[in-house]
């Protein structure tokens, strides 16, 4: 799948830091730190619709 980067932390180093990306299936994939159950290296990938991402800044008044 094609990731292109729309947001992400300036200090990353080697990729691995949270980062917002946008996909060519119209969704969001966010690279992050799972809280639940981390990974060994502390982070998750996970994949969102658009219009999810959307209704949560609304709700978040951004």
């Amino acid at each position: 799948m094609e990731l292109t980067k729309i947001a992400g932390t300036g200090d990353c180093k080697d990729g691995d830091c949270p980062t917002v990306y946008r996909t060519v299936r119209g969704t969001i994939a966010v690279q992050g730190y799972r809280l639940a159950h981390p990974t060994p290296d502390h982070e998750a990938v996970v994949e969102i619709p658009l219009e999810l991402l959307a209704e949560a800044a609304r709700a978040l008044g951004w």
